[in-house]
């Protein structure tokens, strides 16, 4: 079980590594108003999502029985749901407003900083 964990945890830094990478691949374009969501951003936080998910659930499991901080996952967790509805309702659209790409940013920014910091 804890090679399955471990898989997911990789999965998991694939995931945030498209999220903010189709962020940054855009940010040249936020002083011409010229960003999109790119497939990486959806896909990245899908991952995240999924592989998120599982990871508590493989955590929670009677083999491994390790502890869960709810309060983290659930920040964590309510911090991705956000970005997924911000990249959701404006992945199709030739432009998204800067200030919505933005909030993607730094609520990728945030996700990242509440995983390392938040002991």
């Amino acid at each position: 079980m804890d090679v399955v964990r471990q898989l997911l945890v990789v999965l998991h830094i694939v995931g945030i590594g498209a999220l903010l990478g189709g962020f940054l691949t855009q940010m040249k374009g936020m002083k011409t108003g010229d960003v999109r969501i790119t497939p990486a951003v959806t896909h990245g936080a899908l991952t995240m999502f999924v592989t998120g998910l599982a990871l508590v659930a493989v955590r929670k499991s009677s083999a491994l029985d390790l502890p869960v901080d709810n309060a983290k996952i659930g920040t964590k967790m309510a911090v991705l749901v956000v970005i997924l509805l911000l990249a959701w309702a404006n992945r199709g659209k030739d432009k998204v407003d800067t200030r919505v790409f933005g909030a993607i940013g730094l609520l990728t920014i945030a996700n990242i900083a509440i995983a390392v910091m938040w002991t």
